[in-house]
């Protein structure tokens, strides 16, 4: 869902007023998904929780409160101090951690009808991009530049039975808008090679304990459109996970593309459509159902889901 906007605090007031298009049909999009723990990216990001606390009322006005709620600082925005593009110029966008005209643009957060076990979070955030492992960072990045767009977290959900739920959420940086030397083309790589890292325990980070679900905002297509596809495609792959695979409803067909449309999260402007979202559980949880929030063009929930972003829901369902 895309609950940003140009400044800080605005996306709060819009929110509060209640007559942002785009948010309101997210609203509408969050009901129909129905589910019990969602994540949330592209959502503007303020100390206190506001704009999500905002968010939240609105859902409970409608009819799906979500009683627990996190956000978490991002990256994006974050001041540097350093001409990290190289134009001569201090203090712009591009010469943040990560993209972020302000602190704080765009990040990430989870809605939970479940407890979130905030005492046990792990937030892998603050690892410079250098300290990843056969990391592609270019030659001339500042030393100080870290790996995580908006975050990489450990997110634990107490489920009924008492267990917890580990979410491994992220949302990478899109591998575009750069030049010759493919910066975020190879930060997006590496963004996604966290959590193959992670598992494989080549990090000071001890490896999450199952069950886990990866998910997130990966922003690269396995099969299509640019990018780097290496680390997406072992991660996809990878024997402690499984790949549900979620499938919309929309007939859409992309004669030109070589993947699936069908497991299409989002559709760009002369691009088409792009698997760039994954849910990836750990191998030791059974996947009931799965799905992308895609219906047919007739159906009246596709105009509210095109309003509230580019992007489709997707959803597992696991059984106890």
């Amino acid at each position: 869902m895309d609950l940003w906007a140009k400044g800080p605090g605005l996306a709060l007031q819009s929110l509060q007023r209640g007559d942002n298009p785009a948010q309101l049909a997210a609203v509408q999009a969050i009901v129909a998904l129905d589910v019990d723990v969602l994540l949330l990216t592209g959502i503007d990001y303020d100390l206190q929780g506001a704009t999500l606390a905002a968010l939240e009322s609105r859902l409970a006005q409608a009819g799906a409160p979500y009683p627990h709620r996190l956000a978490l600082r991002p990256n994006t925005g974050v001041a540097t101090g350093l001409d990290l593009n190289g134009n001569g110029v201090l203090g712009e966008p591009r010469d943040a951690q990560a993209y972020g005209r302000w602190a704080g643009e765009g990040g990430m957060a989870i809605l939970s009808r479940l407890p979130i076990d905030t005492e046990n979070i792990r937030d892998f955030s603050g690892l410079l991009w250098a300290d990843l492992p056969e990391n592609l960072r270019p030659a001339d990045t500042a030393a100080s530049q870290l790996l995580s767009t908006s975050g990489h977290y450990e997110v634990p959900v107490v489920l009924p039975d008492g267990r917890s739920l580990r979410l491994l959420a992220y949302y990478a940086s899109p591998p575009i808008f750069d030049g010759p030397e493919d910066r975020n083309g190879r930060r997006n790589h590496d963004e996604t090679s966290f959590w193959l890292r992670l598992l494989a325990g080549d990090l000071a980070f001890k490896a999450p304990e199952p069950p886990f679900v990866i998910l997130g905002q990966s922003n690269l297509d396995p099969a299509d459109g640019e990018g780097r596809r290496q680390a997406i495609t072992a991660l996809l792959h990878h024997p402690g996970l499984q790949d549900p695979k979620p499938r919309g409803n929309s007939g859409r067909t992309e004669p030109n593309q070589t993947g699936d449309p069908a497991l299409d999260t989002a559709l760009y402007p002369k691009i088409g459509g792009l698997r760039v979202e994954v849910i990836l559980p750990s191998a030791d949880l059974h996947v009931s159902g799965s799905g992308v929030l895609w219906p047919p063009d007739q159906d009246p929930l596709a105009a509210t889901l095109a309003t509230a972003s580019r992007h489709r829901p997707i959803w597992i369902d696991l059984a106890p």
